[in-house]
């Protein structure tokens, strides 16, 4: 696995939903907070995203806009002053029909509009450390592949062609991927664009990650990434913001945790999968991370264990 993917994978629940709009004339429609990351695409046209506590964004056609931490936001045909922001339609009450001054088919705007549901109390510092909305303007040549992601989206909300109930959750998927890869590319904020930029830091995470439940130490990651433990040491601890081992300690508790809420695997099964050689010890370590047991952590968030 790569950063990246675990990283999602940690924190997503269930399936993204997505909705097609197309509206004309005079319009606003309010997204209150929640669990999750929202986004937006225009496929047609343009329209104004205002964030709770931001500032207006100009979307025209073919920019994207992720907002990862759920924040509540209004979009809307045209920038909103206090008043029509408190007026707005909430989202799920409005089905995106021509207003009663609607204009003509070329002044209408259509949006790609989804949510994904996630856990927000055990995000990675990389989805943790994104801005409150990440702005994708399109750009003629650049970045391909989320081109490529969009229009494929399109497509299938087009036409509703057999297997596009696996396809369409599965393009969503991709166009998370594509979103973030981009915010990454990009590397205009945060610490995490240099992190992976980094050739010493990225192979020791991916190391990590591909095997958490190898018998790492700061020796055997130094040599499997080819340098010398106080090199290892000195990128890494200042780039991710801890030691490479508690770095990976952290990582086996949030995968536990995932596994906790995700399956029904016995708290032997876990532990071994994520490198800890007893129940007992997993315990413990996930009690001291995360204030309480495993046994109280699946009963508020995730399925029954099997018998061992």
């Amino acid at each position: 696995m790569d950063v990246v993917s675990d990283a999602i994978s940690a924190v997503r629940l269930g399936r993204p939903s997505s909705n097609r709009v197309r509206v004309t004339g005079s319009w606003c429609a309010r997204l209150a907070p929640y669990d999750g990351a929202g986004f937006h695409v225009v496929l047609k046209g343009g329209c104004w995203l205002l964030s709770d506590g931001g500032t207006p964004i100009s979307l025209g056609v073919g920019d994207a806009v992720l907002l990862p931490h759920g924040t509540g936001h209004v979009i809307a045909d045209s920038p909103q002053d206090a008043a029509a922001v408190r007026q707005a339609v909430p989202f799920e009450d409005w089905a995106g029909e021509p207003g009663p001054d609607a204009g003509t088919d070329r002044d209408a705007v259509e949006l790609l509009c989804g949510k994904y549901r996630m856990d927000q109390g055990r995000l990675h510092p990389l989805m943790a450390e994104l801005p409150t909305v990440v702005h994708l303007p399109h750009r003629v040549g650049g970045q391909p592949e989320l081109r490529a992601a969009i229009d494929l989206l399109s497509g299938e909300l087009d036409a509703r062609r057999p297997g596009s109930c696996t396809a369409l959750p599965s393009l969503l998927d991709l166009l998370l991927v594509y979103m973030l890869r981009a915010w990454l590319a990009e590397g205009t904020s945060g610490a995490w664009p240099a992190v992976l930029g980094d050739p010493v830091t990225a192979s020791a995470l991916r190391a990590l990650h591909t095997a958490p439940d190898a018998p790492w130490s700061n020796d055997r990651l130094a040599a499997e990434v080819g340098v010398s433990r106080p090199t290892l040491a000195r990128r890494f601890t200042p780039l991710v913001g801890r030691p490479p081992m508690a770095y990976l300690t952290w990582w086996r508790l949030t995968l536990a945790a995932t596994q906790l809420r995700d399956t029904p695997d016995t708290l032997a099964t876990i532990a071994r999968r994520v490198g800890y050689g007893s129940p007992y010890a997993l315990s413990h370590a996930f009690d001291r991370e995360f204030g309480t047991t495993p046994g109280r952590y699946r009963a508020q968030t995730g399925r029954p264990a099997v018998n061992a």
